[in-house]
């Protein structure tokens, strides 16, 4: 697609793309911290349906190579506000029909229908509230991320709204008070610019964007949404003694490494055809779900 405008995320090339800016393709900094260990510096945004189309390919990498990576989440700011038109897009209620479509190709739930009952002015909020769960624990602010795109994606809430923010927080075991005051005194922003500026000098203009860098500064780039075979290649050439584990696939241990799966992911994770998990999953007893027009979201608990 030859198109500036954040909300069309193309299916081809699997990225989100924010319009052109100047860049000034500055590297990623060495922690200068001696490291065995790979890092995977992942550039996303909350709203971003690429992103949440490779969650099964991500989640499988930290299955089968979680023990030789570290994962740095960066927040990209794909959707400022509503001042422009182009692309096709120029309002909310435009982009709906267009998540619906590649709701279907990436197999992963997204309800379009958000845009047209309580469409987001912006994705800096649920931004700032990422980085405000970073300060507290890096682990949960993940959890945190998948909660608020579960919300959006699938239950179609609005994830710039307190409420909302609160809600996903509070399942992700973050402690509400701190994050709200984090934000409002300014230090979840601080963050939230500092990655800005980052992505930005970086050159980065789409989502996802993924670096995989050694303790010395080799580096692969991974732009867009790709197969799984493709971050492993990466991952391997930079590290070509690199041993994955090989976890049990069951639906009883995949729940006990994630609080939530979907066909998709059970199908990727469990290396099992769509049409069997689906059958696995929906004839498992008392699994609560979230379920949309375009797919489902099973839990281990309620939300």
């Amino acid at each position: 697609m030859n198109n500036q405008n954040p909300l069309i995320c193309d299916p081809e090339t699997g990225v989100c793309e924010v319009p052109e800016s100047a860049i000034q393709n500055e590297k990623i900094k060495n922690t200068g911290i001696p490291n065995d260990k790979l890092r995977l510096l992942y550039f996303t945004d909350p709203i971003c349906s690429s992103c949440w189309g490779i969650e099964p390919q991500l989640r499988k990498l930290k299955l089968e190579y979680g023990h030789l990576i570290d994962f740095e989440y960066y927040m990209g700011g794909l959707l400022p506000d509503w001042n422009y038109n182009s692309g096709g897009i120029s309002k909310p209620a435009d982009v709906a029909d267009h998540w619906d479509e590649v709701s279907k190709y990436y197999e992963m739930p997204i309800d379009g229908d958000i845009w047209h009952e309580n469409p987001l002015h912006s994705s800096y909020p649920p931004s700032r509230a990422f980085k405000g769960a970073q300060i507290q624990d890096p682990e949960k602010a993940v959890s945190f991320l998948r909660y608020l795109r579960i919300l959006l994606f699938v239950d179609k809430k609005n994830i710039t709204e307190w409420k909302v923010i609160e809600k996903a927080a509070k399942i992700a075991g973050l402690d509400i008070q701190q994050l709200e005051t984090d934000i409002n005194n300014g230090k979840a922003e601080e963050l939230f610019l500092a990655d800005l500026k980052l992505a930005r000098n970086m050159g980065l203009r789409g989502f996802p964007s993924i670096f995989i860098r050694t303790s010395n500064g080799a580096e692969e780039f991974v732009y867009g949404s790709r197969p799984y075979e493709e971050y492993e290649k990466r991952i391997l050439k930079l590290k070509p003694e690199a041993r994955k584990i090989n976890y049990e696939k069951s639906l009883e241990n995949l729940f006990a490494n994630f609080s939530s799966l979907t066909v998709k992911e059970f199908s990727v994770l469990a290396e099992i055809d769509m049409m069997k998990a689906y059958k696995v999953l929906e004839n498992t007893a008392d699994i609560p779900k979230i379920v949309s027009k375009n797919g489902t979201v099973y839990l281990n608990e309620e939300l």
